[in-house]
């Protein structure tokens, strides 16, 4: 697998205002990945269930960090599995976020 694409993962961190209320931060973190395509499947069997898988991007698995948003190519995915692919791939599938997010 090539890691030809640039992916942000999304993290969020809380950090407390000067009065103490918690507010949350997006943190981004650009990593390389690669893509696949949603297998048949995949695909019919997450339909059913209400969901709407359209991307599959492959990374390392040390770079992961259970972030439920990605942003591909100005498009923000929410992450509806992730999949360890032997010792050091994982592939993560994505459907797309509608509106704001």
């Amino acid at each position: 697998m090539t890691y030809d694409y640039e992916l942000t993962l999304i993290g969020e961190t809380i950090s407390d205002d000067n009065i103490g209320n918690q507010i949350a931060a997006e943190t981004p973190t650009v990593i390389l990945c690669g893509l696949k395509s949603v297998a048949r499947n995949e695909f019919y069997n997450a339909a059913a269930n209400g969901l709407r898988p359209e991307r599959v991007f492959v990374i390392h698995n040390y770079e992961y960090s259970a972030e439920q948003l990605v942003e591909f190519e100005g498009e923000r995915y929410k992450v509806i599995r992730s999949y360890a692919v032997g010792s050091e791939e994982l592939e993560l599938t994505c459907e797309k976020v509608l509106g704001n997010g």
